[in-house]
């Protein structure tokens, strides 16, 4: 007999619920979920410890959610409470951390600060501040945004200290205006075409309409500032004050929490102990280890892998620091045996009941010549830079040895599929001069402004060498590595080479392409989205999408 597919569900469903509940219980239930006779419905309950304890509970019972909450939770206030205490503290198990959430938004903290907060990569998702659409020249109560790091300012380098800073955003400040006055000389507003209200595409001194004018000019004006502030941004140092919004699970905050409290930055302590009181106000049973007993062996646990570290580089580590930058690919298999890894993983999940050893040698038996034609096909499917490469490209990896500006490195950064490793802020491998720093004609000052940093830093870091970094100018060079694999590096390339990205870091993710394709000609074919064109405004076209949504929404 045939039944229709919502028939099927709602008896199947009916089946297996056991308890039927009263008129009484499903109007407690329906404070609590969002409905209470589907088999899909969300927890709506207020109390975020009571959702993920009710998660948790949940997988350790033959009863339905409902029932349990109706149960245990309503009848005992503080079950949630009780549930983690067990479970973390006496059981141990971590995973239930990730059942609670929150989010937090921090504000006026620090460049260093936010790097070692979006160094955790699993867990937790951010949005920070943008140097390109926010320019960091207003005052607050007469004093510019940076960090006044307090250890530096009461030692004898205080004074340094400051005037450096303040020499950054001075000029910083003083060349917005003729910065953007540059950029629209070099780029001006005729040279573009812009969409009239029918939708042709018109340069600008054709356009007569006054509202086709006004929208070309809000797109030309958004375009010329985030190309100005792009090029005067390698003035800002580390102590710059920023904000970031954090959304992420209770296990996450809780890793972060450690970290952040076995810093040696103050800054970074004190955040922690702000995090730990915010996030207790929400997800207090999910953080409730950070700084107890079992966090601070955590802590001294961190401290001790630090200090190893920083022992085998004074013993074995004798080389001198290379001034620029630089972007080297320094590790990667052969093409051939990539090739192998990336069908094998491919075919794998659609092979009757075969090992994946067992697929791998019948792989091997393929010939080149139908390899590459494999590997074509897969190429020729993907149609935009959304369809994501298979998991099989996860097979194949890089190891990239970095060495770019700081400015560009905290984009890069943003990147968590992957493995990073970063030293501290130095000035010790030179800075980068935009050159539209050199046509403005104030190449002299960034550089004595450079210089001036360099003479602080130096002075500061035999004594302060983590708390020096915050002196450090954008524009310095930074070094990094940077470990992905061909899935990823799809991804970061063809992001980071799109139109509208920082000019920096185009450059870079096309130096990445080239050496990529370089080593593997046929599989790097999957990156079908690389740009590799330059542009003059590199917003332009972002811009002029975003006012068109805007028109017709």
């Amino acid at each position: 007999m045939f039944y229709p597919v919502s028939f099927i569900k709602i008896t199947n469903f009916e089946f297996m619920l056991k308890e039927k509940f009263s008129n009484n219980e499903k109007k407690k239930l329906l404070k609590h979920f969002s409905n209470i006779n589907d088999s899909v419905f969300a927890i709506t309950t207020s109390k975020q410890v009571d959702r993920g304890a009710l998660m948790s509970r949940y997988s350790r019972t033959d009863k339905n959610m409902r029932k349990v909450f109706l149960d245990e939770f309503l009848k005992n206030q503080n079950r949630g409470e009780e549930f983690y205490k067990r479970v973390l503290l006496e059981y141990g198990d971590d995973s239930v951390a990730e059942l609670g959430s929150a989010q937090i938004a921090i504000e006026g903290l620090s460049n260093i600060a936010v790097k070692k907060i979006e160094d955790r990569r699993i867990g937790l998702s951010y949005l920070e501040k943008s140097s390109r659409y926010v320019s960091w020249d207003k005052k607050v109560n007469g004093k510019y945004k940076f960090y006044r790091e307090p250890i530096l300012m009461k030692s004898r380098f205080a004074d340094n200290y400051l005037d450096a800073c303040n020499l950054d955003f001075d000029l910083y400040t003083k060349n917005i205006q003729p910065m953007l006055k540059l950029v629209r000389e070099n780029d001006p507003i005729e040279n573009y075409k812009f969409k009239d209200h029918d939708g042709v595409e018109k340069k600008f001194p054709l356009l007569k309409n006054e509202s086709d004018i006004k929208s070309a000019n809000m797109i030309y004006r958004a375009a010329t500032k985030a190309k100005a502030l792009d090029a005067l941004r390698g003035l800002l140092p580390a102590s710059t004050l920023t904000n970031v919004g954090i959304t992420g699970n209770g296990r996450a905050f809780e890793y972060l929490l450690i970290i952040l409290f076995s810093s040696k930055l103050t800054e970074e302590k004190q955040l922690a102990v702000k995090i730990k009181r915010e996030l207790d106000t929400t997800i207090k049973s999910f953080v409730s280890r950070a700084n107890d007993q079992y966090g601070k062996s955590f802590q001294k646990y961190l401290t001790a892998v630090k200090e190893t570290s920083s022992n085998l580089a004074k013993t074995h580590i004798h080389d001198k620091p290379i001034l620029g930058n630089n972007v080297k690919l320094v590790e990667f298999e052969t093409e051939a045996k990539s090739i192998n890894s990336i069908i094998t993983a491919l075919i794998f999940e659609q092979s009757p009941s075969l090992s994946f050893q067992q697929v791998f040698q019948n792989v091997k038996k393929i010939s080149k010549k139908s390899k590459m034609k494999i590997i074509q096909r897969l190429c020729r499917i993907r149609q935009n830079r959304r369809h994501r490469p298979p998991r099989a490209f996860e097979m194949v990896n890089y190891t990239f040895d970095l060495r770019t500006n700081f400015g560009m490195f905290r984009d890069f950064h943003r990147h968590r599929a992957l493995t990073l490793g970063r030293q501290l802020l130095t000035t010790d491998h030179g800075f980068d001069t935009p050159k539209e720093i050199i046509e403005l004609g104030i190449e002299k000052d960034f550089k004595d402004c450079m210089y001036n940093t360099k003479h602080v830093f130096q002075q500061m870091r035999r004594k302060f060498p983590e708390e020096a970094q915050y002196v450090v100018n954008f524009a310095y060079n930074y070094p990094y590595y940077m470990r992905f694999n061909l899935r990823e590096a799809t991804h970061l390339i063809e992001l980071r080479t799109v139109q509208q990205g920082h000019p920096d870091y185009r450059k870079v993710a096309q130096q990445m392409y080239y050496l990529i394709n370089k080593k593997h000609p046929t599989l790097s074919r999957i990156m079908k989205y690389v740009d590799l064109n330059q542009y003059g405004l590199e917003r332009f076209e972002s811009e002029k999408r975003t006012e068109e949504k805007r028109r017709i929404g």
